[in-house]
Parts: C-alpha cells; structure tokens; sequence
C-alpha cells in the first residue's frame, strides 16, 4: 500500500455547520473519482453539477450504485420530513433506475 497525503480545500459550511470541501490525493480529485466508479452521487446543491459527466458516464456503464435501484438520500431526508415512513420514501416507484 502506497500512503499519499490527502490535500483538502473548504469551500463552504453546509446548513448544519459542516465544511464542505475537495480534496485529492496526487492531484486526482477523490469526489469525482468516487462519483465515477458509481460509489458516490454528484449533489448539484454543492458540486455546481462539476461531476455531473462523470455520473452520467457511471449511470450509463452501471457502476457502484448504478447497477441497482435508489433514491436520492435529499430525496429520501425531504420525503420523511414531509411525514413519509421510511417504506414509502425509499419505494422502488420513487427510485433509480
């Protein structure tokens, strides 16, 4: 195994005073690299839709998550504000693919 330092750059808090930050490692950026192999979801909200090609690239060529159904984890948290249970808001109707 190969240890690389991982250099991060805030951008912002999120809502719950979280940072919100892109980090690599050897100039790769981890979020698209994650985003890429279907482990990860471009969030527009923060991301700006910067890996929006590569989910697209993901989606088409059934990595990670790609290979089954999902929904949004927003999509999910603002369902079960809106007093959804939890087998309603992760319904495959409501689901990706």
């Amino acid at each position: 195994m190969v240890r690389r330092p991982v250099d991060c750059v805030p951008l912002n808090l999120d809502p719950y005073g979280r940072t919100v930050a892109t980090c690599s490692v050897a100039r790769r950026d981890l979020g698209e690299w994650l985003v890429s192999n279907g482990l990860a979801l471009d969030w527009p909200q923060y991301s700006k839709g910067r890996y929006g090609a590569v989910q697209r690239d993901a989606e088409r060529a059934g990595r990670g998550l790609w290979k089954g159904s999902y929904v949004e984890p927003w999509l999910y948290r603002a369902c079960i504000r809106a007093n959804g249970n939890p087998s309603t808001c992760s319904d495959d109707a409501n689901a990706h693919p």
